[in-house]
């Protein structure tokens, strides 16, 4: 089987080119080829003679995701149902928003977490995304619209966290300035709150950003809905997410808010005294409803009193817009199980 050249960092493509006795550098251009000027096979890359275009062709394959399907929302967002390899799907989704345009990447086939609200826990676990595998969503989405990307969220299907060296992995390509060439500061990692997965975040080079998925602020009801909380009590996500904050980036705090289970003043109450002393923000996130779920979304009366309520708070607090919600795109509802709805098929 060929060896192929996208599941190599930059790093690893020089040392390839050199143990085959071509020049290093080569390794920088076909990466370049690969990640910038969307190149899929050898035969367009014109900075390299044919001589070695052929030689590489017969030694390496450039391999990718394959598009099933694109549907398009009403607001412009994108969904996108991608093929892997082994024949398994994957959902990004792309989101226009002014300047702004934001990639969500998956980075899990199905997730293994389970949290009861969040439409991913329904797919059966597969198997990690390579690091290829998730940068390839990013240029995919890229090569489909007319500007560039500028902002990655890893909130699509799966715990980032969980997969956290080919995260890293793919973050690298995804901030070379012979890859995709985005800024880290327009990068989150979106968490459910893995203690050590956020260490390790710390310890590293990245300047990322974090966002951790706090939701419920009884541990009860969080241990309930959210099981992985049995393993990463509400103390110590709180305790490290402190050190987040003050070492590398102000942490985000995702609250969820669902109808009748988080959705009372006295949660919000609870919300600003569990997160006292931790610079921080909110962001809060209107549940998104999904066919096979029976979670509902707060009334806007109520999303409007709880939001209020918070905005007395020394933290900055957001409210986030749903997006693509016909089309099943909103967050918390990726499973490439239902048949993509929608507004206007695209494929």
């Amino acid at each position: 089987m060929k060896n192929n050249l996208k599941s190599h960092s930059i790093i690893s493509m020089r040392d390839t080119m050199s143990n085959i006795g071509i020049e290093p550098y080569r390794g920088d251009q076909i990466f370049k080829w690969i990640w910038q000027k969307n190149a899929k096979d050898f035969s367009v890359m014109t900075d390299i003679s044919k001589e070695l275009r052929k030689s590489l062709s017969s030694k390496f394959t450039i391999s990718a995701l394959n598009i099933d399907k694109i549907v398009q929302a009403k607001d412009g967002s994108k969904k996108f149902l991608l093929d892997t390899e082994d024949n398994k799907k994957i959902e990004a989704v792309f989101i226009p928003e002014g300047k702004r345009k934001t990639v969500c990447v998956s980075t899990q086939i199905g997730c293994p977490l389970h949290c009861k609200f969040c439409a991913t826990g329904l797919m059966d676990f597969k198997r990690n995304l390579k690091a290829y595998e998730i940068v390839d969503e990013i240029r995919i989405i890229q090569e489909n619209i007319d500007s560039k990307i500028t902002n990655i969220v890893f909130m699509g299907m799966g715990e980032p966290l969980l997969n956290i060296k080919e995260v890293m992995d793919a973050i690298k390509i995804t901030c070379s300035p012979i890859g995709l060439s985005i800024s880290q500061r327009h990068t989150i990692i979106s968490t459910v709150g893995l203690t050590q997965g956020i260490h390790t975040l710390l310890l590293s080079p990245l300047k990322v950003k974090l966002a951790i998925s706090l939701n419920f602020p009884d541990e009860e009801m969080r241990k309930e809905m959210m099981p992985i909380t049995q393993k990463n009590p509400l103390k110590e996500i709180l305790k490290i997410a402190k050190e987040y904050s003050l070492k590398k980036n102000m942490v985000t705090f995702e609250y969820v808010i669902i109808d009748k289970l988080n959705d009372r003043i006295k949660d919000a109450r609870r919300l600003l005294k569990l997160l006292k002393g931790i610079p921080s923000k909110i962001n809060l996130i209107p549940y998104n409803t999904y066919p096979s779920l029976p979670f509902k979304r707060p009334s806007d009366k109520k999303i409007k009193k709880f939001h209020q309520y918070l905005l007395n708070s020394y933290h900055t607090i957001t409210l986030r817009k749903s997006r693509g919600q016909e089309i099943l795109a909103g967050c918390g509802q990726l499973a490439a199980l239902h048949p993509l709805k929608s507004g206007d098929d695209v494929s």
